[in-house]
């Protein structure tokens, strides 16, 4: 499309455009898909834009946020605008959220508080989520809003309630402790990510308190890195079944990297602690831990005092119990 002076609206809109900084290029493309600004004179794109700042949003981050969603120069700022972000500012609890949220997803302003967000909320009520954090969820995953509840979240819902996260309130602790799997496709993500869990042996209460340990694990790719950290521990001799007390204790071992994470540790473990590796599936929290932060740090000072104990008891509590627990000074410097 080209733009021309015959076109006032068009015109002042170029010469907003790059009095923010954007390039040629970028305003040509904004204009394709927002035909709408064509028709929007200065003064409102510049109206919007200072809002936009008002609230906390960066101004290094505006570009950005209108090649996004260009329409959010176009829309009413009393109408829609400022409307949709007081509804918002009910959601959360901390100044930047709001400002966060639409530099996130900037169509969130672009959704009826009506139509999309009333709605939106009464569905995840009706799944026992707290109002407190229901704001939480959207405001961490503004995508939210834009989902059919028919079609999308529905279809999420179900597929929770197919593998038996059905009772007290299970399903909606899964969606508060991850609000992106809503994102996710059932038949493409989710549904072979369970079935694989259940290949290597999950039961489904094995399956149940992964998920709500760590229900992310459910939208990992199988391919990509479950096959391959399974394979991994495989690798280091351990059976079938210690394999699912590991992933069921810790699930996210499944999805950490084998070079950076689990073989340091492994490797720490055996060549250096001079321990079996069979005694991580009495403590499969042993990968949660950073091994510079904790692991090696604590092992030191029990190691100089020739201490004996299970990795738990070094290792499944805070700096302060840990001294205590073995009659340490504190004059010694630990990270947590």
């Amino acid at each position: 499309m080209e733009i021309t002076s015959s076109n006032n609206s068009c015109s002042s809109m170029m010469w907003f455009f790059k009095d923010k900084g954007f390039d040629e290029n970028s305003v040509q493309g904004i204009f394709r898909r927002c035909r709408r600004l064509e028709d929007v004179h200065q003064e409102r794109a510049s109206e919007n834009w200072e809002y936009l700042r008002s609230i906390g949003i960066e101004e290094r981050k505006l570009p950005s946020i209108v090649s996004k969603c260009p329409k959010i120069l176009a829309l009413d700022l009393y109408d829609k605008i400022m409307p949709t972000v007081e509804c918002l500012r009910t959601l959360g609890t901390k100044p930047r959220e709001v400002a966060t949220a639409i530099a996130k997803f900037p169509h969130i302003l672009s959704n009826s508080v009506e139509e999309k967000l009333c709605p939106l909320l009464a569905f995840f009520q009706a799944l026992g989520i707290p109002e407190k954090h229901i704001g939480k969820m959207i405001l961490l995953n503004p995508r939210l809003i834009s989902y059919s509840i028919e079609t999308k979240l529905t279809e999420i819902v179900n597929f929770l309630v197919s593998l038996g996260l059905n009772k007290d309130g299970m399903i909606g602790k899964v969606i508060v402790k991850d609000p992106y799997i809503m994102g996710y496709s059932v038949e493409k993500r989710l549904r072979p990510t369970s079935q694989f869990l259940k290949s290597i042996g999950l039961s489904e209460q094995d399956l149940q308190a992964a998920a709500m340990n760590f229900p992310a694990i459910l939208s990992r790719d199988v391919n990509k890195l479950l096959v391959p950290n399974y394979a991994y521990l495989k690798r280091r001799g351990f059976q079938d079944r210690q394999i699912v007390t590991l992933v069921v204790g810790f699930p996210p071992i499944l999805i950490k990297s084998i070079q950076n994470s689990l073989e340091p540790k492994f490797k720490f473990l055996v060549d250096v602690m001079g321990r079996q590796v069979d005694e991580v599936v009495d403590y499969p929290y042993f990968f949660h831990h950073g091994l510079k932060r904790r692991i090696e740090p604590r092992y030191k000072l029990l190691k100089e005092r020739n201490l004996n104990c299970s990795l738990s008891e070094m290792l499944d509590c805070n700096k302060k119990k840990f001294f205590m627990k073995f009659g340490l000074l504190e004059g010694h410097v630990l990270s947590d």
